[in-house]
């Protein structure tokens, strides 16, 4: 047998804390995103094409939901004139989703509640802290990523 701590254990521990901060971090969302008529959903699903319109599975895929989940949070964006369907000169069934000025907009009321709480989490685990932690939860979703593939 081999030393060292017991890899079952680290996993339960590892995966408690994820779900316990996914939790956390969907209330602070809920909480930020309300006074500008979004939900979490929403808001992810407009932030994963601010910078760029895209399919509604590559929407899903920046964001790790199902392209089910995205794309009922896609044609509600575009009911309510926050998003809109674009054509995609590399697919001619599969539209390109962009956020429209209104979707901006709403997403732009987020900012402060957003930069407050980065800079509440930044005075409580330094910047050193927040870098390594940023880098623990990219470097563990990479590793999930590869093992879900093999």
């Amino acid at each position: 047998m081999s030393g060292g701590p017991d890899p079952g254990g680290l996993l339960s521990d590892t995966a408690l804390a994820v779900f316990r901060l996914h939790g956390r971090f969907l209330e602070e969302s809920e909480r930020m995103a309300r006074p500008a008529g979004l939900t979490t959903a929403r808001w992810q699903v407009l932030g994963a094409v601010l910078r760029e319109p895209l399919p509604v599975s590559g929407a899903a895929r920046v964001m790790g939901i199902t392209r089910q989940s995205a794309q009922r949070v896609a044609d509600l964006l575009v009911a309510e004139g926050l998003a809109a369907y674009l054509p995609n000169p590399a697919h001619r069934r599969a539209k390109l989703l962009a956020p429209t000025d209104a979707g901006r907009a709403a997403v732009a009321r987020i900012e402060p509640a957003h930069r407050d709480l980065a800079l509440r989490l930044r005075e409580r685990l330094g910047d050193e802290g927040f870098v390594r932690v940023r880098a623990a939860l990219l470097e563990l979703s990479a590793a999930m990523d590869d093992i879900g593939n093999a």
